[in-house]
């Protein structure tokens, strides 16, 4: 997955598929959620033994406000995909969502060298992918951030992929809380994804909650205030091990 450098140390070439952006503070405290998402795994990477190196290019994707969605060639030397979180709808057909699900379709067809990963938003996009039934909402496993609202009923399965999952797939659900049964899904050497943000510190859990209260996306403020009481945990999105 990776290749030895200079260094000596493997590294990963990672392309961010940004569908959203952050809120103009967050993007000028943090920078882009590109950014955010490279700052988590350099450190990952300096906590996994042996030690690896992440490269982070990054495509915002939204072409209705200027991104574009990428050809497949443009991805020759890299060995993983991440989508990101979003404030848009998982379900939707939007031009550069459907766009979108057909480059990964093409990637996961072509390059089975190359690993899907996608949060939130990216999580669900890809169970979709493969037929997974989503659920639109108008004794937790592990301590993640999870902002958005909607999420995955069951996970995918070689019948609903309509023959894009290999036969004898197994698609382990990796992560189940009373509220989202399917909190992420894993398929060995292909497919990792996560509902909750992994990502996200406390800083970013708040501003998050707070823009979402601007927006009218939360209602219920004594459910908020509750949230950003717990946004100082300790999140374990750094050593999320895959099963064996």
């Amino acid at each position: 997955m990776g290749q030895f450098l200079k260094d000596d140390i493997p590294r990963i070439r990672m392309m961010v598929l940004e569908t959203d952006e952050p809120v103009p503070d967050t993007l000028k405290e943090k920078g882009r959620l590109s950014d955010i998402l490279h700052h988590h795994f350099t450190k990952a990477g300096e906590q996994h033994d042996p030690p690896l190196g992440i490269e982070t290019d990054e495509i915002f994707v939204i072409t209705e406000k200027g991104g574009k969605v990428p050809k497949s060639e443009e991805f020759e030397d890299i060995h993983c995909v991440l989508i990101t979180g979003s404030m848009h709808d998982a379900h939707g057909d939007n031009p550069w969502i459907l766009e979108l699900l057909d480059l990964l379709r093409e990637l996961y067809l072509r390059r089975p060298d190359c690993t899907l990963s996608g949060v939130c938003f990216g999580h669900q996009l890809i169970c979709r992918l493969f037929g997974a039934k989503l659920f639109r909402i108008c004794e937790d496993v592990v301590f993640l951030y999870q902002m958005h609202r909607n999420h995955v009923v069951a996970p995918p399965t070689f019948d609903s992929s309509d023959g894009l999952l290999e036969p004898g797939a197994k698609v382990h659900v990796w992560g189940s809380s009373k509220h989202t049964k399917v909190q992420g899904v894993f398929i060995a050497n292909r497919v990792f994804t996560t509902q909750a943000h992994l990502a996200f510190d406390e800083y970013l859990v708040h501003r998050q909650i707070e823009a979402r209260i601007e927006s009218g996306g939360i209602r219920d403020l004594e459910h908020a205030d509750k949230a950003k009481e717990t946004a100082h945990w300790e999140q374990m999105g750094t050593w999320l091990r895959p099963p064996s």
